[in-house]
């Protein structure tokens, strides 16, 4: 049993894995989901067979570069269900959501496009999606939340996000924020609005609340 437990990463196996990835993070934030392998390799300082060795496909190497930001998806759904206003922890989902995908341009096509693959990056937006379909109920049925509101409008909303550019990153996020607070104000219940044209299906991943 013993020669069957995996074994540690050397040091410079270890090293070469953090390389990547930083290297993987800096250019899927700045540059999205489209940079080739190889300049992943080239950014990293190691060579192709390397990088293909820690990750073979990309798909692996895509998950997990984005952990955190997954881990801070569900942290913010996560505390936004525990709030005992559905409406507040709503805002506080399209706030925070906001703010992290304006921070990570990768991340953002991670999260829309997505895996064709039941496991990994798929599953966790599938988790994501369905805290915020329970979340968007509740506010509905607390008359907060206007009645035509489907998670697909949630895509919509991301789309529009990440054409947000700026000069830095803090000035994206102070855009994006102020971006957050019209879509809040787009969402909310209101007996003057006129309801919305029929919602487009832009992903069979997205169900409707």
């Amino acid at each position: 049993m013993t020669d069957r437990l995996p074994q540690p990463l050397r040091s410079d196996a270890l090293e070469n894995r953090e390389r990547i990835l930083d290297a993987a993070r800096a250019l899927f934030a700045a540059e999205g989901l489209n940079v080739p392998m190889r300049e992943v390799a080239r950014h990293a300082g190691i060579g192709p067979a390397t990088l293909y060795r820690r990750f073979p496909t990309k798909r692996t190497l895509v998950t997990e570069a984005f952990a955190a930001e997954t881990r801070a998806c569900h942290a913010i759904v996560d505390e936004a269900l525990a709030d005992p206003d559905p409406w507040q922890g709503f805002c506080f989902v399209i706030e925070k959501t906001c703010e992290l995908h304006a921070r990570n341009r990768g991340f953002t096509e991670a999260f829309l496009e997505a895996f064709p693959d039941p496991t990994g990056a798929v599953m966790d937006r599938a988790h994501v999606l369905r805290s915020i379909a329970e979340l968007a109920d509740r506010a509905k049925d607390a008359g907060r939340l206007r009645a035509d509101f489907v998670l697909d409008d949630l895509f919509v909303m991301l789309m529009a996000n990440r054409g947000i550019r700026a000069a830095s990153t803090a000035a994206q996020v102070a855009a994006s924020r102020r971006f957050a607070a019209f879509m809040i104000q787009a969402f909310q219940a209101s007996r003057d609005r006129s309801p919305l044209p029929p919602a487009a299906r832009l992903t069979p991943a997205a169900p409707t609340t």
